[in-house]
């Protein structure tokens, strides 16, 4: 690759200090902002498994439930608590991905990379929340810093530490599997790199991250595999169609930013002309998610691929953009060039926007189509719900989806009150025995009017009676607005065994 950058200066906003202010500045923005906006409905499920560490749970490996237990320990039982590893993460893998563009190419890219990948919105707003998908680009992005590493130095002592990260993403999110395959791609398609196959590092790296991903294998054989059966079921198709695919990249170009996603095609397609060159830094790049790709877009013939699902590709894209910014194409006009700092920008903005809407929305009428709606409104229903529940002289609260068995356990954790989530148990699994063991008591019904389930549930309760109806509310700053209505029963007369349905 050409270096159109040598012998420039470096611009104000691409300097090392200065990268670090603006890192900080963003960091510290979404610390004040997630510490005064309620958690949306995954986060408060991911906050039970925070307050129960285990090996393994129903959706997921545990890696995100570690780091809300650490933060917890740190800030408490609050929305601080949830998130503050998950910010953190985002401010030290920018610095990781600095480092890791620095010494495939050079402080140019690896500048305009930090900036890019703050400015995606995954980032940007995405490491608010506390999902496994910020452990799962954290150690990606370690495993990618540790090969970047090894190409430079040819140290193969680097195996273990990319073994290590690779292990940790693994008990982040089962897509890190991809990972290896893409390591293995890496290996084998770069003749230089060949020689490692009879490096007693890498087998050892891999050993490494099978042991660190093992205490998953022990609890899904514990537990009916039921979180392999559940993920992986997701890759059988039922047929085949073509709608999906224009949704999957809008998802990736929107979630990357769609200004920043037309820069990262233009650095891909010169990374891929280099890839197959045999360039050993582009073969990096390209291998190490090209079998993520593929999966994704294989998924995508048959069903919906999930805006987040493909969050661990994102740091390389960043570099793909990164190097488009710092090596723009010869022919291009000044409307390139200028594309770049409108891409931060427009990021910066929008995540701004996001910032000011999540904690004092600027329009209440939107309802569930607004996407911070998750986060409202649900402190109300559980004063509410309380105050029931000590009128009825009722000590357990039933719900029928984990989303809301998540936001009724946050909204009255000072209750006293016990959260009981009636269908899938296994997702409870974690939760001791004597804090899931309603017996024969009376029970308050908490569910959404569009998931009212209360029919279904004459089969455990002799008397299933509706108390109240009471609206979830967006409050703004110019009034407020029903997002949906809430229906509380009182399930009286519990029959045995209180079935899952």
């Amino acid at each position: 690759m050409q270096d159109n950058t040598a012998g420039k200066p470096l611009s104000f906003w691409l300097r090392p200090t200065n990268l670090i202010l603006i890192v900080a500045v963003l960091s510290l923005a979404r610390l004040v902002t997630g510490m005064n906006v309620d958690l949306v409905e995954d986060e408060a499920y991911y906050r039970l498994w925070g307050l129960y560490p285990a090996l393994g749970y129903y959706d997921h490996p545990p890696m995100v439930a570690y780091w809300i237990w650490l933060g917890q320990a740190l800030f408490g039982d609050t929305a601080l608590g949830v998130r503050f590893i998950s910010i953190l993460s985002a401010a030290i893998g920018s610095l990781v991905l600095w480092r890791t563009a620095k010494i495939l190419y050079d402080v140019h890219v690896a500048g305009w990379t930090v900036l890019f990948f703050n400015a995606s919105l995954l980032i940007g707003v995405g490491s608010l929340l506390a999902t496994p998908d910020a452990p799962s680009v954290f150690f990606w992005g370690l495993a990618l810093w540790g090969m970047a590493e090894l190409s430079v130095s040819k140290n193969a002592n680097w195996w273990i530490l990319v073994g290590i990260f690779a292990g940790l993403g693994l008990l982040s999110k089962y897509s890190v599997l991809f990972l290896g395959a893409g390591i293995i791609l890496w290996l084998i398609w770069v003749p230089e790199n060949r020689r490692y196959l009879l490096s007693w590092q890498l087998w050892l790296g891999g050993a490494l991250a099978i042991a660190i991903f093992s205490p998953v294998l022990y609890w899904n054989s514990q537990h009916e595999w039921i979180s392999f059966v559940k993920q992986f079921g997701r890759s059988v198709p039922e047929g085949y169609s073509i709608k999906y695919i224009g949704e999957f990249i809008g998802a990736v170009a929107g979630l990357l930013n769609p200004l920043v996603f037309i820069i990262a095609m233009v650095g891909a397609w010169r990374v891929i002309r280099l890839m197959l060159k045999q360039d050993n830094a582009a073969s990096l790049l390209v291998l190490t998610v090209l079998p993520f790709l593929i999966y994704l877009f294989f998924h995508s013939l048959h069903s919906r691929v999930q805006g987040n699902w493909p969050a661990p590709m994102y740091p390389t894209l960043a570099l793909f953009a990164g190097i488009a910014a710092a090596y723009p194409p010869a022919n291009v006009g000044r409307w390139f060039k200028a594309l770049a700092p409108t891409a931060v920008g427009l990021g910066v903005v929008l995540a701004g926007l996001v910032y000011v809407h999540a904690f004092a929305p600027l329009n209440t009428s939107l309802g569930r189509k607004d996407p911070t709606h998750q986060m409202r409104g649900w402190q109300q229903v559980g004063d509410e719900v309380a105050r029931l529940a000590k009128a009825n002289d009722i000590d357990w609260v039933a719900t029928t989806s984990y989303g809301l068995t998540g936001q009724m356990s946050n909204a009255l954790k000072t209750s006293g009150l016990k959260v009981y989530g009636i269908p899938e148990r296994m997702r409870y699994a974690m939760i001791p025995d004597n804090l899931q063991n309603p017996e024969n008591s009376d029970m308050l019904y908490v569910t959404e009017e569009r998931r009212d389930r209360s029919q279904k549930l004459k089969s455990n309760f002799n008397q299933v009676e509706l108390l109240e109806t009471i609206p979830r509310e967006n409050k703004g700053l110019f009034g407020k607005t029903a997002i949906e209505n809430v229906r509380i029963y009182r399930l009286s007369g519990a029959k045995e065994p209180l079935k899952s349905n």
